[in-house]
């Protein structure tokens, strides 16, 4: 298998995001989920991705479609790279396992179908938070304790954000 192969065998349907989720269980890896746009990679992106892996064994990073970043209204020119663009750039990055793509404005349906034993947000959120309506409330939180699993946020980089580098 060449190289550009091993990246797109990252990329994958729920339906296999299961199968695979399956078999880390089998061997009892611990299996991480996060979430985001990741529309221009950075350095914040990358420190986050990386400690996030750290968490448990396996990485799953959920990625907007472009759909559903519209949906989120972060600017009307967004996305800036499109769905397939910035799956194939997380895909590429060592300390992630898997990529899936989510057309909902939040992935509560995708985690509740993968279950995953570790949520993972940035330290914008709080994951003691259980008022649902509360800004800082971890989507899928509730579902992911009642599972036997954790919930986890870890801090930004300073200085780093799409949107910042756009508007720079």
């Amino acid at each position: 298998m060449d190289r550009l192969d091993y990246i797109t065998e990252k990329i994958v349907s729920i339906e296999e995001a299961k199968k695979r989720i399956s078999m880390w269980h089998m061997k009892n890896d611990v299996v991480c989920f996060t979430n985001g746009c990741f529309d221009i990679l950075h350095l914040g992106h990358i420190t986050y991705l990386a400690k996030a892996a750290s968490l448990g064994k396996r990485l799953i990073v959920a990625i907007n479609s472009d759909d559903s970043v519209r949906l989120l209204n972060k600017a009307p020119n967004r996305p800036i790279n499109n769905e397939q663009a910035r799956m194939m750039v997380v895909a590429a990055l060592g300390c992630v396992d898997l990529v899936v793509v989510f057309n909902e404005q939040t992935p509560l349906e995708l985690i509740k179908e993968l279950l995953p034993d570790v949520l993972i947000k940035g330290a914008d959120y709080d994951a003691e938070e259980t008022d649902k309506n509360h800004p800082k409330y971890i989507i899928g939180s509730d579902i992911i304790k009642a599972n036997g699993g954790k919930v986890e946020t870890i801090s930004f980089v300073e200085g780093y954000s799409t949107t910042a580098i756009l508007s720079k």
